[in-house]
């Protein structure tokens, strides 16, 4: 029997330490039904047709700390690789690093019909169905991060909301579920017969508030359904509400899959319908035939109580919600604008709730996507942006009147927020807060050190796998290179930032789901150079200890006396980035390129004796003298002088070490406006683009990768992310849309159109790469590469050589936080067993977006 390492990965242990966070915290609730007898039977999209009662478990224990970007999955690995496998009842599926042997296991449910046991942690949940016939089915199921479907990937339900519905086709015989249990250590699972074939869920909607004073068109979004092996295609939303009737064409939706559809809302003026009112939503065909119906409750209010508005976003198209705690004054002008940034678990209407109105100002409180979402950071920080681009809009605040403060993972979003757009906030506020995702990891890790074994043996842990979870400090060069693409959120190595505002610090005594300490620590950095924090610990304050764990007037009031500065003002600055794609400037000086991409990059600019910039790892800066004293005639740059003869924005180049002055750089370049790291394709309305010119196995795999895909951003990010077949792709029909292309040159019929010149070729025999080949049909690759035909969009590309690396790239941890993807990853099939330690070649490409001008590392 062969010896393996049977390991977690860093999400895994991100996710022991949440449950910190969840202990002291406001709390959304569980909306999940559960399977008890009195509520077996109450499924709206149809009837229930089978309960999974028993089962067999394998539990991976005794994890050793690696990075969750390619974590290890030995079994779902087996299951990929070998479709044949079937294990029974005390099958020894291998043997851990610790020599003991990982059998499967009998499980039954419990009287609710879950699979509730705390030797589940850290397990895995084999289920078996035979079918008589091939019938479609609705698999529903909870408690789970991931489930494989016959061999195929799908999208969990890891914070138990009760939101997940695959729609599959049962083959006739043995069907298989292979769950992998999520936060909590209980499962459940059902198949539904579905009551029709196309059908709305109401299970998760988007809903905003009417707002009686605003005589505009809302928007909404809800799931749609689609049980069948074709596209659901011209199908428009009708909504009525109040006798007022709006219809919406609805994006198609792809076969067997679950999407989310926005629609548009008709406004309500009159204030006797204040309360609740029945909205009634309807999809009708293109036939005009009715499709489905339902009646949902929606609420009418003043838009001068707390409310909720909604948006469509620009990241994916989909409708998201933010709440809002608006200023006791209906008529203020130069208002303040508050974004305040929840934390985990918590929603944004409990966030808003949590504050009471002010008299100066308006308070905003966006969703990060989801109650849990990305810590503020990845798509987190995008959602922030967005709304707070559009309160502003709405409110028009005083521009030098914007302020960030947030509790817990909230406070890191302030932490990190504050620090990465520096120039946007006047001054900024965390509550409860961990600066940095790792620190405040490596914080939990100490805190394992100190356990007892018996608390140990509760996150799965036993001393000696403990001390293995250190031996990870050790990086190769290839590890490193994909860390470094983590740099932009590293908010330690951006603390100088916050000398663009003032810091308060309000941090619970005794709070031990934050640790005070973390609070304590940045008091003392900051002590050592900023001129304008304050710090205060709550006495006797836990994590959450009421509505004064955020709304402190004193925190509000040093808030009242900070402005941002006027640019003219100004006579020193400066600015630290770790990506000009997730932040390029401050005031009037950008950061267009790096000389090492994903490294620390940094502007210092004084105009106190002459006008001065040094500059560390930047190769293209741009200063926009229009907003500076006519009196520079002068700018000096890391020892290189200029003139100055007239304001206006100029650009300035390195080159050998020498700047010169330059003419606007060629938006075909890197740049603010597309710098790379692989995740950053899953935005600008993003479109999904599947291969349908393999093999079967190959075209259904890789609709199911995207599909996979969708059905993931769906569920940590309340996202919506349109699909479409290669052959139905043209740059015509979707221009200035990011795309991310599934299969490759021989197999997606749009390979041509997006990456006829790309300096990578993937092909069934092997990955050419800027005319080196390297054959075998083992190999994935994840990367990033401008769109030509675009200034703005870019194309991301999940490819494989064959079914090995096709089946090894199904891992979609670059929709996860947390984890760090640069440029380009190369990788073969040992990575489900072997982790980051299969990943072969990694980096970024150059300035050029070329290979020979960039940066990196192979194994």
């Amino acid at each position: 029997m062969k010896l393996v390492r049977i390991t977690g990965s860093k999400l895994l242990l991100l996710v022991f330490f949440t449950s910190f966070i969840l202990s002291g915290q406001q709390k959304t609730g569980n909306i999940v039904e559960y399977f008890g007898k009195e509520k077996i039977n109450k499924i709206e999209e149809g009837k229930l047709m089978h309960v999974f009662t028993t089962g067999l478990a394998l539990k991976v224990q005794n994890m050793r700390f690696n990075s969750s970007s390619f974590p290890e999955d030995p079994v779902f690995g087996k299951f990929l690789m070998d479709p044949f496998y079937t294990p029974k009842r005390g099958d020894v599926f291998n043997i851990n690093f610790l020599g003991q042997v990982m059998p499967w296991e009998a499980i039954a449910v419990d009287s609710t019909n879950t699979f509730n046991d705390g030797n589940l942690r850290s397990s895995y949940v084999y289920l078996n169905y035979y079918a008589n016939r091939e019938q479609v089915v609705l698999f529903e199921a909870s408690g789970h991060s991931l489930v494989l479907i016959n061999g195929l990937p799908h999208e969990g339900d890891h914070y138990d909301f009760g939101y997940n519905l695959v729609p599959l086709t049962l083959k006739k015989g043995n069907n298989t579920f292979v769950l992998k249990v999520g936060r909590f250590p209980r499962i459940r699972a059902r198949l539904i017969e579905p009551k029709q074939k196309v059908q709305f869920t109401t299970r998760d909607m988007t809903l905003p508030d009417i707002l009686v004073e605003e005589d505009q068109a809302y928007l909404g979004a809800i799931r749609l359904v689609n049980a069948t092996e074709n596209w659901v295609k011209s199908h428009r939303v009708k909504s009525t509400v109040n006798g007022a009737i709006l219809e919406t064409k609805m994006a198609d939706i792809p076969p067997m899959s679950v999407q989310k559809v926005g629609f548009t809302i008709a406004a309500v003026t009159d204030s006797a319908s204040y309360g609740t009112n029945d909205l009634k939503v309807e999809v009708w065909d293109g036939n005009n035939e009715l499709v489905d119906s339902k009646t949902i409750p929606i609420q009418v209010k003043s838009k001068h109580i707390h409310h909720k508005r909604t948006l469509q976003s620009h990241i994916d198209g989909s409708i998201q919600y933010y709440s809002v705690a608006p200023s006791l004054q209906t008529d203020l002008e130069d208002s303040a604008l508050f974004l305040s940034v929840h934390g985990a678990s918590v929603e944004a209407v409990n966030q808003a709730n949590a504050y009471k109105k002010k008299d100066w100002g308006n308070l905003i409180a966006p969703t990060n996507r989801r109650p849990f979402g990305f810590a503020w950071e990845d798509w987190g920080r995008l959602d922030a942006l967005e709304v707070l681009s559009e309160a502003k809009r709405i409110y028009n605040p005083h521009p030098n009147k914007i302020y960030l403060t947030g509790h817990s993972m909230g406070g890191h979003g302030t932490w990190y927020l504050g620090a990465t757009y520096p120039d946007h906030f006047a001054a900024i506020a965390p509550c409860a807060g961990y600066p940095d995702l790792l620190l405040y990891r490596d914080s939990f890790l100490n805190r394992l050190k100190e356990m007892p074994e018996a608390e140990l043996n509760r996150y799965g842990m036993t001393p000696k796998a403990l001390e293995r979870l250190k031996m990870d400090d050790v990086k190769t060069p290839v590890e490193q290179m994909i860390e470094r693409a983590g740099t932009p959120s590293r908010t330690l190595k951006l603390i100088r930032n916050y000398l663009h505002h003032g810091v308060y610090i309000l941090h619970g005594e005794k709070d031990n789901v934050v640790p005070t300490y973390l609070a304590r620590d940045m008091r003392e950095r900051l002590g050592k150079f900023h001129p304008d924090f304050s710090y205060y610990e709550y006495p006797g304050g836990e994590h959450w200890y009421g509505d004064h764990s955020v709304d402190w007037d004193p925190l509000f009031n040093f808030f009242k006396e900070r402005t941002i500065p006027e640019d003219s003002s100004m006579t020193k600055l400066e600015f630290y980035t770790g990506s000009p794609g997730v932040s390029s400037k401050s005031h009037f000086i950008t950061i267009h390129q790096q000389e090492k991409a994903f490294e620390v990059s940094s502007f210092h600019f004084t105009n106190e004796k002459g006008c001065h910039i040094t500059t560390d790892n930047v190769a293209l800066i741009e200063v926009d003298f229009r907003t500076l004293e006519d009196t520079i005639s002068q700018l000096v740059i890391d020892g290189s002088k200029f003139k100055i003869s007239k304001k206006d924005k100029t650009f300035f180049k390195k080159e050998t070490d020498q700047w010169r002055m330059t003419s606007a750089p060629s938006l075909q370049e890197k740049g603010p406006h597309r710098n790379g790291g692989f995740k950053d394709a899953f935005r600008h309305n993003v479109l999904l683009v599947y291969a349908t010119q393999g093999t079967e196995m190959e075209n259904e795999w890789y609709y199911n990768r995207a599909r996979f895909d969708a059905e993931t951003f769906w569920y940590r990010a309340n996202g919506h992310i349109d699909m479409v077949r290669d052959v139905d792709f043209s740059l015509k029909a979707y221009p200035n849309r990011n795309v991310v292309l599934y299969g490759n040159a021989d197999n997606n019929a749009a390979w041509d159109q997006l990456l006829k010149n790309c300096p990578i070729q993937v092909k069934d025999y092997g990955v050419n790469i800027n005319g080196k080949t390297l054959f075998g049909n083992q190999w994935g690759m994840y990367f990033i590469v401008p769109r030509t035909d675009s200034d703005l969009a870019s194309v991301g590309v999940v490819t494989a050589t064959g079914s090995k690396g096709m089946k090894a790239a199904y891992m979609n941890h670059y929709l996860v936080n947390g984890t760090t993807f640069p440029d380009v990853v190369l990788f073969d099939d040992t990575v489900l067993t072997e982790g980051m330690r299969a990943v072969k070649w990694a980096g970024f490409f150059g300035n050029d977006w070329s290979i020979d001008g960039g940066d990196f590392e192979w194994k």
